[in-house]
C-alpha cells in the first residue's frame, strides 16, 4: 500500500469500525455457541465453505464449545473496549 494511502486509512474511522464489527461477531457467535452448542456446531459442520475444519474439534463436545464461547465473548468484549472514536477535524 502506498504511504499516502496508508496515512489516509490510519486517519480514517474504518479500521476501528471493522474491529468493532469483528467484536460484535465474536460476542454474538460466542453467545449462540454458549446457549446452543450442538445446534450451532451442526449448522457449520457440513458444506460450510471451509468452516468444517474450524468446528471439527467441537463436534460431539458441547462443553468444549462452551469453553471456547466464553473465550470468544471475552475476546470480543476486550476488542470492542479498545476502540475509540476519532475526533472530527474541520
Amino acid at each position: 500500500m502506498a504511504t499516502d494511502a496508508r496515512r489516509a486509512l490510519m486517519g480514517s474511522p474504518w479500521p476501528a469500525r471493522a474491529a468493532e464489527m469483528a467484536a460484535i461477531f465474536m460476542v454474538g457467535d460466542g453467545l449462540i455457541g454458549l446457549a446452543q452448542p450442538d445446534r450451532h456446531v451442526d449448522l457449520w459442520k457440513d458444506a460450510a465453505l471451509g468452516a468444517e475444519r474450524v468446528v471439527r474439534p467441537f463436534v460431539g463436545h458441547p462443553a468444549r464449545r462452551r469453553v471456547y464461547a466464553v473465550a470468544q465473548i471475552a475476546a470480543g468484549l476486550w476488542l470492542a473496549s479498545r476502540q475509540r472514536p476519532k475526533p472530527i477535524r474541520d
